[in-house]
């Protein structure tokens, strides 16, 4: 355009504009100078309005309100008490003005307080660093459910401990929970069992009996059922197995379906969170001799046919060598890392 600015030959600006598809209109616009910046307007100041309380008034209301018999009550609730007492000060709204100048809008009533629950994040990076356990329901005969009690490790996604009952119990929870303790032969301070608020989880018997094993407990928001993701994720993969009935005829049958069922997850089942290994192999720790052999059968396929394979030779998946619930921001990390 700064070239076109310099074109002043009568009947050349017309072709010219033609040739780079623009009109003359667009052109002479463009050309004109560039009209100044308008100030932006100055506001007046804003008149108080006649009705508003003087300063003193304003004073003596705000004292009512920080008055004793009010500091806990909302303006409504004081303008209701001045009348019923026959005074006037000013109005519900002017009661706010005035807080909201003195910075005192807030929650002033005296009520219940719900505690603020702390968003669990833990870390697990070897086997039984870390269990999760929750309880599920089982249809069984018409009005008759089953209560399935599993524990899982989050890392390796094994399921080190489960019980079918006929119902919910602390005292069935303690007996799992220290059972699969001794099995898996844990010592002091090692672990962290978490789980979600129901009351067998939070009650005082499965209380004392982690203090005594010395076994840190966590436990999901109330309500928040991302805080406890590995026991919902075994508890779908469960209920939508091909060979999950509608419902269980008995105890017993429940029972043997579970071992059957837990034995396969356990065993054979390829789990995606893990590198399609089964969670016994990462359980025992055999993940490196697993990848290595399969790292072996891929660079015998990558040297049979490397036409195959365009990017670079095939490395198998590994496992993530953290598991968290509820991994922190980066940021967090760093912090706490220096």
């Amino acid at each position: 355009m700064a070239a076109i600015q310099q074109i002043a030959v009568p009947g050349v600006i017309q072709p010219v504009c033609r040739a780079l598809g623009i009109s003359r209109a667009t052109l002479y616009r463009r050309c004109a100078p560039s009209p100044p910046e308008a100030p932006p307007p100055q506001k007046a100041p804003r008149p108080a309005p006649a009705r508003k309380l003087a300063e003193a008034e304003r004073s003596s209301v705000l004292d009512v309100l920080h008055d004793a018999r009010f500091v806990d009550k909302a303006p409504a609730q004081i303008y209701a008490a001045l009348l019923d007492e026959g005074r006037y000060l000013c109005s519900i709204r002017t009661m706010y003005r005035i807080l909201a100048e003195n910075q005192e809008v807030k929650e002033r009533r005296c009520q219940r307080r719900h505690p603020e629950y702390v968003k669990p994040m833990l870390l697990a990076t070897a086997p039984n660093h870390v269990w999760s356990w929750d309880i599920t329901k089982l249809r069984g005969p018409k009005g008759v459910w089953y209560h399935l009690y599993v524990i899982m490790d989050i890392f390796s996604r094994c399921v080190v401990g489960w019980m079918v009952a006929e119902g919910e119990s602390a005292a069935l929870a303690e007996h799992l929970i220290e059972e699969t303790w001794k099995k898996q032969g844990i010592v002091p301070g090692q672990l962290t069992i978490h789980a979600d608020r129901g009351t067998s989880m939070t009650s005082k018997g499965v209380a004392q009996l982690m203090l005594d094993l010395c076994v840190a407990k966590s436990f999901s928001r109330p309500r928040v059922s991302d805080d406890n993701p590995y026991s919902e994720a075994s508890f779908k993969t469960l209920k939508y197995h091909p060979s999950f009935p509608k419902q269980f005829g008995s105890l017993a049958d429940t029972r043997q379906f579970c071992r059957t069922f837990f034995v396969w997850y356990n065993t054979e089942h390829r789990h995606s969170g893990i590198a399609l290994l089964t969670p016994q192999m990462v359980h025992e720790g055999r993940t490196q001799q697993i990848l290595q052999a399969r790292q072996h059968v891929l660079m015998d396929a990558f040297h049979a046919h490397p036409e195959r394979f365009v990017r670079r030779p095939p490395m198998p998946q590994a496992p993530a060598a953290e598991v968290w619930i509820n991994r922190p921001d980066d940021r967090i990390l760093l912090q706490v890392t220096h």
